[in-house]
């Protein structure tokens, strides 16, 4: 956790991490951050439960604007307000890192593609119009083995989150891994750091884990950056009206909410709350990858 005094909200919301974490008669479940290996030996990171403010307030929003940001973060931070409490009941672990390409390549070995078990009705629809043989995509210069798997859909992500025994985070299990009790605007602070992700002036994607002073709370990599990520949550042009325990988002929509910056793009999506707003779930692109979340409950290695 970064150092300094913690503000009376931070106190408040790691006493919901204490009591969360405590189950009369059962073992308390492990610290933020904990390291493990899951049965796909993937590593991941613990992430308790507790309560934040998800979202942007009407004034930081407008410092976003005052600080230049182009104009087509005006709807991403639309999407962001208002800032409201939400609270997760369960902790998670989820990936340390965006999946990278051998790890995306163990489920296309394992026939992933071709077991529908893992595929969600819609994904099996979107699958029906593909050439098999042909998936994934090839990726022109995103095929190294260390570098997040990009240019999948969110059909193929959700269907190796399945394979994985897993799933996507929504919209606000991923923010409250990126920016925790203390509600940062980065993982690592408040403050822009070029040198904490692969964002700024990139010629494109780097092997992940490479910036490890920009890490979250948890110990989760590349939150800030590299690779936009998918989310399980359909985008909304606010919170309005929006759940604040354990949401979900709405059961349907046109669009699938991405987090996290990308490379070559700007420090004002990079922030923790920045909601990505064009793509719909059949969409590819070189900027676009994942990571999953797994139940605390979980078989490890």
């Amino acid at each position: 956790m970064n150092k300094g005094k913690l503000s009376w909200l931070s106190l408040v919301a790691l006493s919901c991490l204490l009591i969360a974490g405590t189950v009369s008669g059962q073992e308390t479940m492990p610290e933020a951050g904990a390291i493990r290996t899951d049965t796909a030996d993937i590593d991941q990171v613990y992430v308790p439960a507790g309560c934040f403010l998800m979202g942007t307030t009407a004034e930081q929003a407008q410092a976003v604007l005052d600080a230049g940001a182009p104009s087509f973060i005006t709807m991403g931070l639309m999407s962001e307000q208002p800032q409201h409490e939400v609270c997760l009941s369960s902790g998670y672990w989820i990936d340390t890192t965006e999946v990278t390409v051998a790890a995306f390549a163990a489920f296309v070995e394992a026939g992933g593609y071709t077991l529908p078990e893992h595929w969600s009705d819609a994904g099996k629809r979107w699958l029906e119009r593909q050439a098999i043989e042909a998936l994934p995509i090839d990726c022109e210069g995103a095929t190294a083995p260390g570098l997040a798997r990009v240019c999948v859909t969110w059909y193929e992500a959700e269907a190796y989150a399945h394979w994985r025994g897993g799933a996507l985070p929504t919209d606000a299990q991923w923010e409250w891994a990126a920016k925790g009790p203390e509600g940062l605007i980065y993982p690592w602070g408040n403050e822009w750091d070029a040198t904490h992700a692969n964002v700024v002036d990139s010629q494109g994607l780097v092997p992940v884990g490479s910036y490890p002073d920009g890490v979250s709370w948890v110990g989760a990599h590349d939150m800030a950056g590299n690779a936009m990520e998918w989310t399980q949550t359909w985008w909304t042009p606010s919170y309005r009206g929006a759940e604040r325990d354990d949401p979900t988002g709405p059961a349907n929509g046109r669009i699938k909410s991405e987090r996290g910056g990308w490379w070559g793009s700007n420090p004002f999506v990079a922030r923790t709350t920045y909601r990505h707003y064009e793509d719909p779930p059949s969409y590819q692109d070189h900027h676009i990858g994942f990571r999953i979340i797994s139940p605390e409950t979980a078989a490890s290695e």
